[in-house]
């Protein structure tokens, strides 16, 4: 891949039930590690966190490729491409596992998503690196 700029931003919500380092124990399994910071939000509260280089995504790009599931990655990548920045949500729990799973923004993951954001300056070639075509797919 060529260099690409590009910015990736993580918000979780952490609820009062949950333990803020096991939440961001779920986040650094899927990115490595994260300067996370923490702020007052609803019962709980939101870590967020701001990496500005393509390597912050090599965690999860072996992720993809050891579970075999680029072609479901694929489609949900290009389905959250609004312009250069890329939207996508995964399961906390499945996470805090050390594995990926997609899930919608809104009641599909009990605890709340992992919310993920990345811009690029070339959002195709970001998706054909993060989630190749495979032989075994269609997308």
């Amino acid at each position: 891949m060529k260099t690409l700029k590009v910015e990736v931003q993580v918000k979780v919500e952490v609820y009062p039930t949950e333990d803020k380092e096991k939440v961001k124990q779920a986040v650094e399994n899927i990115f490595g590690a994260f300067e996370l910071a923490k702020k007052a939000h609803r019962e709980g509260c939101l870590l967020t966190a701001k990496k500005e280089n393509s390597e912050s995504l090599s965690k999860f790009v072996n992720l993809l490729h050891r579970e075999r599931i680029q072609d479901a990655a694929r489609s949900i990548l290009f389905k959250g491409l609004k312009g250069n920045t890329i939207t996508f949500y995964l399961n906390k729990q499945v996470a805090y596992a050390g594995h990926i799973s997609f899930c919608e923004p809104i009641a599909e993951s009990p605890l709340g998503p992992i919310e993920v954001q990345i811009s690029c300056d070339d959002s195709i070639e970001l998706i054909n690196w993060l989630a190749p075509r495979t032989n075994y797919g269609n997308i």
